[in-house]
């Protein structure tokens, strides 16, 4: 079996004001739907998130991503 790879640090918290998970960035769907994405999808929504901050949270994106 192979591990699935996720932007998870296990801060799981959604920003009701933004809608975005303020660990990993991703949103409620991008989260919920992640085990059925194939593993390019899953590999793209990634190149989208902001990178990891020093203190191991990412950034809140502001603005949605247009798609």
């Amino acid at each position: 079996m192979t591990a699935i790879e996720s932007p998870c640090i296990l801060v799981c918290s959604i920003d009701m004001k933004t809608g975005f998970c303020f660990g990993c960035g991703r949103t409620r769907d991008e989260i919920s739907g992640w085990l059925a994405m194939t593993t390019e999808t899953r590999r793209a929504v990634m190149s989208e998130l902001p990178p990891a901050q020093p203190h191991g949270a990412r950034a809140r994106r502001f603005v949605r991503r247009n798609r």
